[in-house]
């Protein structure tokens, strides 16, 4: 009626009313009454949650659901903005671990600190959940919150660790170089840091003198840690270990300072368990899940300029057209743009080569046949050979430098194939120590291993 009266005035009417709605909703004080609009979102996200079924689940639909496990926020920015990106649209959960005994305490000391947490993701500009939970461990902290996260159809399918390694942590929370890259634009002479800064009350790093005095500060045996993976994988998680995103300046990885390589930025896949290189299969689960978070990453839109290079391990006398064919072939039907590149590493696997003939038995020795065939058992059962045994360190650092000379330009990240913790926990301070020769000085890095299948090309 009010159109058919005077049209000009119905509608500056009703522009009015919006400008009207938007300046009190943006404007307007801290009511102490409450909110209605968190009543109905409430009410929305109940129904919609109880019709997720988890059961009708498809393979074609999946997406990274992630949980990020924080030891100190203060040291983990860059890793924590980065994740955000590597999630697209799926559920984020930011988990941290006070160690005690609730017994003990007078109440709980995790209620104070969700505050600090919850500002952390405002700060940060991050859509993210936080989970905190108490426990006598950092091992059964994190199964706590692999079991509890999430709501019904929304639960983590990937977990996130940083890197166990003797790196210093840097406090990136309150580094100003640092937070120009994230929400913040200092750049902006309007935007005033210390009103975007609120005070967290997050414990202070451990610095050098905790060193110099015999104690690194840490809270995490690397057996412990290693256990913490075995166990994700137990419960069908995907697992991924963050190295050196201590550091990690998105602004800077996406817009490099090399002048001649200036609008080039690089995502490094390489999809094969270079820890054994005697199994080079690049389509199985785990490929196909380094493939698939890549491609995620690069849909980002931050991301979207990167060009995703896939290196192939080729030895001699292997069929590299073959090879490189299929994978192209599976690239084009799973529509994931990639540059394939061959490469020779003849030399490194002799390395291995020649350690394996160090383990043969001879014919005197019983108890190192015995062994061995025990091995085998234990790798069979465990059903992903992890080879712990048999790799020198020589090997793995000639890999090392495989990867770093094949990346020129330099990568902004790079994708590596983390393979499966073995069976013998005697062997996980080993397995540690190989991961860490094979990641050395490569830059922001993350070592990944799927257990779920995330790609399917049925319709």
């Amino acid at each position: 009626m009010m159109f058919l009266i005077n049209p000009i005035y119905a509608s500056a009417s009703i522009a009015f009313m919006l400008l009207l709605l938007l300046l009190i909703h943006y404007l307007s004080p801290t009511s102490s009454w409450g909110y209605i609009s968190q009543a109905l979102i409430f009410h929305q996200v109940r129904k919609y949650l109880l019709m997720l079924d988890v059961r009708k689940d498809h393979v074609k639909f999946w997406r990274p659901q992630v949980l990020l496990m924080v030891s100190n926020p203060r040291s983990s920015v860059g890793l924590i903005t980065f994740i955000n990106d590597i999630k697209k649209s799926g559920l984020y959960v930011l988990g941290h671990i006070q160690l005690g005994d609730l017994s003990s305490l007078p109440s709980d000391p995790l209620q104070s600190q969700y505050d600090s947490w919850l500002s952390l993701v405002d700060h940060l500009n991050i859509k993210a959940f936080v989970n905190l939970t108490l426990a006598d461990s950092v091992r059964h902290g994190v199964q706590h919150l692999l079991f509890i996260s999430g709501l019904g159809g929304m639960r983590p399918n990937t977990l996130v660790l940083g890197f166990y390694d003797d790196c210093s942590p840097r406090d990136t929370l309150t580094d100003p170089s640092l937070l120009s890259s994230q929400s913040i634009d200092l750049s902006n002479p309007s935007q005033d840091l210390e009103r975007h800064s609120p005070p967290f009350h997050f414990a202070s790093l451990r610095g050098p003198a905790d060193k110099e005095g015999g104690d690194d500060g840490k809270v995490l045996t690397p057996l412990e840690y290693v256990a913490i993976i075995a166990d994700a994988m137990k419960m069908s998680k995907n697992v991924v270990l963050a190295r050196y995103f201590n550091d990690f300046d998105r602004g800077e990885a996406l817009s490099p300072q090399f002048s001649h390589f200036k609008s080039a930025v690089f995502i490094d896949v390489w999809p094969v368990n270079l820890l054994r290189p005697d199994s080079s299969n690049y389509v199985d689960t785990c490929s196909l899940f380094l493939l698939q978070l890549a491609c995620i990453l690069n849909m980002v839109r931050a991301w979207r300029k990167a060009t995703i290079r896939l290196f192939l391990c080729v030895e001699e006398g292997r069929s590299l057209q073959g090879v490189e064919q299929k994978l192209g072939h599976l690239l084009k039907e799973l529509r994931i743009k990639a540059h394939v590149y061959p490469v020779s590493w003849d030399q490194e696997a002799a390395l291995h080569w020649q350690r394996q003939g160090d383990f043969k038995p001879s014919e005197s020795s019983e108890s190192t046949k015995q062994e061995e065939e025990e091995e085998e058992e234990e790798e069979y059962a465990n059903s992903f050979p992890s080879n712990t045994s048999r790799l020198s360190d020589e090997y793995l650092e000639a890999v090392n430098r495989l990867i770093q000379e094949q990346a020129k330009p330099p990568a902004a990240v790079r994708f590596l194939y983390l393979p499966r913790p073995p069976a013998d926990t005697r062997r996980y301070a080993s397995y540690l120590h190989q991961l860490e020769l094979l990641t050395k000085d490569l830059g922001p890095t993350l070592l990944i291993h799927g257990v779920t299948p995330v790609i399917t090309t049925d319709l």
